[in-house]
């Protein structure tokens, strides 16, 4: 259940209507996901929020595309994003992601988990090598 209720008519406003259409535009898809209708009750926030993640995921960078997405439901996952963690599943598998692959992530994400707890358990030092302004 939402906290506010989803607007019937977005694309009334110009503002939402241009991000929907860059949206269907960059991702080559008539779908617009409901995190997009639901942050355009704020065309400020559906603007900012559109172009900071064009220019993350949609942009090539150092990263492939795959990659990004898998990272992106790592983080997800570890904020317990269930919304996030679906699309971005979805975005993955849509990128080639391979049940292989996505058992393997599933295997990386809960073992950084458990050792990320032990280690602030433990409150276990930083090794000094490991340290950028220390290190040769």
């Amino acid at each position: 259940m939402s906290t506010i209720a989803k607007n019937q008519n977005p694309e009334s406003d110009p503002r939402v209507k241009a991000v929907f259409d860059d949206i269907r535009a960059t991702r080559k898809s008539d779908f617009i996901n409901n995190m997009w209708h639901y942050l355009a009750f704020d065309a400020d926030l559906l603007e900012t929020t559109w172009a900071e993640v064009k220019a993350v995921m949609a942009t090539p960078s150092a990263l492939d595309p795959l990659t990004k997405e898998m990272l992106y439901i790592a983080v997800s996952v570890t904020n317990g994003c269930g919304y996030c963690a679906h699309s971005h599943t979805a975005a993955a598998k849509a990128k080639g992601m391979t049940a292989e692959q996505h058992a393997d992530l599933l295997r990386v994400i809960s073992l950084a988990a458990k050792t990320n707890q032990l280690a602030t358990a433990l409150q276990v030092p930083v090794d000094p090598v490991f340290d950028a302004d220390i290190r040769p």
